[in-house]
């Protein structure tokens, strides 16, 4: 289905557990009945050093440290925001849920992303909360999340495209838009 639709860009066919010079990766591509998605270099990292309040109807950028490396730390009780490597386009009859992987998940990162709506298309903007009171190191161009595709038997009566959802098409990590 994501081949044929032009679903996932750039989809890799198989589970890569390792890189081309035997380097241990955490598994991205196609697996069982999903999609195991990248974190892509690009982070912003909250930090409060303006005692901001956060408030989703207005946000302070000012909030967040923009970084780009192969790897993030990311702060005791605090959290991330990222991207996926992987642009999607999620068809009319599809409804497309993440979960973050288990390698994440045991060391107390908890990864969120709201569900893919049938027509929404972009870059997935990846919020990583760190748990622990220890810092917590996050892997870009590795696997982050796994994205299972619910199909239905018919189309959706109103898509993400017909309601012109304000974050379709969004490129980079994305900040809350009121």
């Amino acid at each position: 289905m994501a081949e044929r639709h032009g679903m996932i860009e750039p989809f890799e066919p198989g589970q890569v557990r390792a890189a081309s010079d035997g380097r241990k990766l955490v598994s991205y591509g196609t697996s069982s009945y999903g999609y195991d998605g990248r974190c892509a270099d690009e982070f912003k990292i909250f930090t409060n050093i303006n005692s901001a309040v956060v408030d989703p109807k207005h946000f302070d950028e000012n909030s967040f440290v923009d970084f780009k490396g192969d790897t993030c730390i990311i702060p005791p009780n605090s959290f991330a925001l990222a991207r996926t490597v992987e642009y999607f386009r999620i068809p009319r009859n599809v409804l497309t849920i993440c979960l973050g992987k288990s390698t994440y998940a045991r060391c107390g990162i908890i990864v969120n992303v709201t569900p893919l709506e049938p027509e929404w298309e972009g870059h997935v903007t990846l919020e990583f909360s760190n748990t622990t009171p220890l810092p917590a190191r996050i892997y870009a161009n590795e696997g982050i999340a796994q994205f299972l595709f619910l199909e239905s038997d018919e189309a959706c009566e109103t898509s993400y495209a017909d309601r012109a959802g304000k974050y379709m098409g969004q490129r980079g990590v994305t900040l809350p838009r009121a």
